[in-house]
């Protein structure tokens, strides 16, 4: 991937990228480790449940999210993080062998006020199952580095 400077993050540039499935044994060791509630880590008690079978946690929706970001719209030579996250929230349960990608929006870029050699960007960030359904959005501000003059 060759370096994705701030500039290069128009306002109103919509990409769509990603592919991960969901696998459960990897369900079953986040959740257990991470969000041991029974309708994520033991299958008789999850089809039991208000959701009718194993659901991953929304945490576990975040870390595949930020992998498919880290890997096709984050750029390793320029990104320099975020401030942080804005509305979360998880609108289907995800299960697994669901396939997951991303719907990508930059919403905003300013040039830094206080550091001319970055801009932030604001991005809306939809989870989508293998239907196209979001499960899962949110507005994410990261910071990237300018082009050098």
């Amino acid at each position: 991937m060759k370096p994705v400077w701030f500039e290069d993050y128009a306002e109103g540039l919509v990409l769509e990228v990603g592919s991960q499935e969901v696998v459960e044994a990897e369900v079953l060791e986040f959740c257990r480790r991470y969000d041991p509630q029974p309708f994520h880590v033991d299958s008789e008690a999850a089809a039991r449940s208000i959701f009718g079978g194993l659901i991953t946690s929304g945490f576990h929706t975040c870390a595949l999210m930020m992998r498919m970001l880290a890997d096709h719209y984050l750029s390793p030579e320029t990104s320099l993080g975020s401030p942080g996250l804005d509305e979360l929230r998880w609108l289907l349960p995800v299960r697994p062998g669901d396939r997951l990608s991303l719907r990508l929006t930059v919403v905003e870029a300013k040039p830094s006020r206080s550091k001319p050699d970055r801009g932030l960007v604001r991005t809306r960030i939809e989870v989508l199952n293998q239907t196209g359904a979001p499960v899962m959005t949110l507005t994410a501000m990261t910071m990237s580095l300018r082009k050098p003059a």
